[in-house]
């Protein structure tokens, strides 16, 4: 757990205002409660100092409404005070749950409907917020990184227009590519990992893991995964290899180009224990056929770890892979909307965000380094540790 004694050297920016906006509705839940124990608990404050007025409470979320007209337009409406407060919008993009009534037809809201909102809420608070912060763990458009010939830069238009709005900081998740912060070179920019998280679920649910280069490899699907795997395998003291992902630039299918074939670059895995790190599952096949070539190779088990769990062609190939045992677990965060069909499923594992977002949240109120938690390394040997001396799972998490 980071220090928070260091918070009492410091004075908030102001005081704290969440806005989960409906795409985040759980998660916004899951944070305030986090927040609400830490400064009920952890959080030594002056009572009278005026500073600190509002600082610890039950609530920080915030009354706040997307509404649509018969139309289909918005408009964001705020139904309690914002002045002077330090806001943190937090959203989902990928959040396809959320319905609205248009001319009488029943739509979901896109990624594009979710950003319009952001920007309703960003206008209806400009001018009365102390600070403005927004949390979008999936970044938006982020696979939109870079441009190949004539194409928009979606994401870079995206991240420059809410500098411009007058947000501080824009906090997400394992971006796709980081170099996006480039777009507004002189705006904050943080983008967090959730490789402690992996780690905790991994050692929660699996009791006979053995954390060594002996016995575990970590592995990139890819190329572009491959600093998140390198990563990982450091700090665990693991093993690491990489897929090379041969493709046929001759052709474009679903707007990109299809993939030939996956060649494996690493040692040899034979009776080890992989966990595959990336970014985020789309469609899955390549993960599922990466996973596959793995047990072929006579991996032991096969632990697929992603950030963001999105499936968008369901899970039947998933029920699938793991009936013929390509891999033995799927550990995916709840930074983004889960299906609750998906997350029963016997073989999947959540990585609760919850906790780290709002201690994210409570040491950028304070305008506080974050060094310890942008990179968890002593926490992840600390926790393996525990795990390699025998120390129960629940001793391991209670962090």
């Amino acid at each position: 757990m980071p220090d928070f004694h260091k918070l009492e050297a410091t004075m908030p920016v102001a005081p704290l205002g969440l806005v989960a906006l409906d795409s985040a509705g759980e998660l916004g839940k899951s944070v305030n409660q986090y927040l609400a124990e830490f400064r009920h608990t952890l959080h030594t404050v002056p009572s009278t100092d005026p500073a600190f007025r509002g600082y610890v409470k039950d609530n920080y979320l915030l009354n706040v409404e997307t509404d649509r007209f018969g139309s289909g337009e918005g408009k964001a409406v705020i139904n309690e005070t914002v002045r002077g407060k330090d806001l943190y919008i937090l959203l989902d993009v990928c959040n396809h749950s959320i319905s609205y009534k248009m001319n009488g037809f029943v739509n979901y809201k896109s990624p594009d409907d979710h950003y319009q909102d952001l920007k309703r809420v960003i206008a209806a608070v400009n001018g009365k917020a102390r600070r403005i912060n927004v949390i979008m763990p999936f970044l938006y458009e982020g696979r939109q990184h870079k441009r190949s010939g004539w194409e928009s830069l979606d994401a870079a238009v995206m991240f420059a227009e809410l500098h411009d709005m007058g947000i501080s900081n824009f906090i997400t998740f394992d971006a796709h590519d980081p170099r996006i912060a480039n777009a507004a070179p002189l705006g904050g920019f943080d983008n967090f990992m959730a490789s402690y998280q992996f780690m905790k679920a991994l050692l929660y649910n699996i009791d006979d893991l053995i954390v060594d280069k002996d016995h575990l490899t970590v592995i990139s699907p890819d190329e572009g995964a491959l600093d998140r795997a390198v990563y990982f395998a450091n700090v665990l003291g693991a093993d690491t290899g990489m897929f090379y992902k041969r493709r046929d630039y001759a052709h474009v299918v679903n707007g990109t180009n299809p993939i030939v074939a996956h060649e494996f670059l690493g040692s040899n895995i034979e009776g080890k224990d992989v966990i595959i790190v990336d970014d985020m599952i789309s469609s899955g096949s390549s993960m599922i056929d990466t996973a596959k070539q793995l047990k072929a190779m006579h991996a032991k088990r096969v632990f697929i770890c992603t950030t963001f769990g999105l499936f968008t062609d369901g899970m039947d190939k998933f029920d699938a892979a793991y009936e013929k045992g390509y891999f033995d677990r799927v550990i995916s965060t709840n930074l983004i909307y889960q299906d609750p069909e998906v997350v029963k499923r016997s073989y999947y594992i959540v990585a609760d965000m919850g906790k780290f977002l709002a201690t994210i949240i409570d040491f950028v109120n304070h305008d506080a380094s974050i060094s310890n938690v942008i990179t968890p390394t002593e926490k992840i040997h600390e926790i393996v540790n525990k795990y390699n001396h025998g120390e129960r799972a629940e001793d391991v998490l209670k962090d």
